[in-house]
């Protein structure tokens, strides 16, 4: 299965913000982009390959779509091939077309599991999903991209509650969306409600993507 292995603070350096892809490390100090510039001397965020510099250059409309949708797909740990067929599956379902792409996002299994704080982070919660630690509506799933729908019940499988890894998460404060319900004794959780654009909280422009794949 192809996937990213590079280092990931170098994803975020490219897009020149955090993108939260190395869970708990990114609220610590060893985060360049946690301090104030005055504090971030030492610590490069500038894009790989390229020195410090005081100013960017000005991005053309075709270089600021491009770059919308790398975040998105660095943001969510989804490869090319695989945010173009979520593209397409959102062009279907009528409505906007953007937000469509945001929430079907949103619902894929390793993001919900990332929700609700049973992993620190989204490929975290990919590898507990593919290690098959996780049930939808009491079946054994362990397709990171599976799109959970209303009324679905994710819960941790019951040989996998004891993991210490889970453990330790569960005892982090996490807010959990409220298109979910969970049940941290029970380490189960349901679909209330499919969710919608304002429970993504991330600075993307998904408009900038539906312009890039409409040329």
């Amino acid at each position: 299965m192809a996937r990213y292995t590079g280092p990931r603070c170098r994803l975020c350096r490219r897009e020149g913000m955090k993108l939260f892809l190395k869970g708990e490390r990114c609220y610590t100090p060893k985060c360049p982009f946690e301090f104030p510039e005055e504090r971030r001397r030492k610590r490069r965020t500038s894009a790989p390959g390229e020195p410090p510099k005081k100013f960017r250059s000005r991005m053309t409309q075709y270089g600021l779509q491009l770059r919308e949708k790398q975040k998105v797909k660095r943001i969510y740990g989804v490869l090319e091939t695989q945010f173009k067929n979520l593209f397409k599956r959102a062009e279907r379902m009528g409505g906007v077309t953007g937000e469509n792409l945001l929430t079907l996002l949103e619902r894929r299994l390793d993001n919900v599991v990332f929700r609700l704080g049973i992993a620190s982070s989204r490929a975290q919660a990919r590898q507990l999903v593919v290690h098959g630690h996780f049930m939808v509506n009491g079946r054994k799933t362990d397709i990171p991209s599976f799109i959970v729908d209303k009324g679905d019940v994710i819960e941790v499988r019951e040989k996998s509650k004891g993991l210490t890894l889970i453990k330790s998460n569960l005892e982090r404060e996490i807010e959990v969306p409220d298109w979910l319900s969970f049940d941290r004794e029970k380490m189960r959780a349901e679909v209330v409600e499919l969710p919608k654009r304002t429970h993504i909280n991330y600075p993307i422009e998904e408009h900038l993507i539906v312009e890039l794949y409409s040329k």
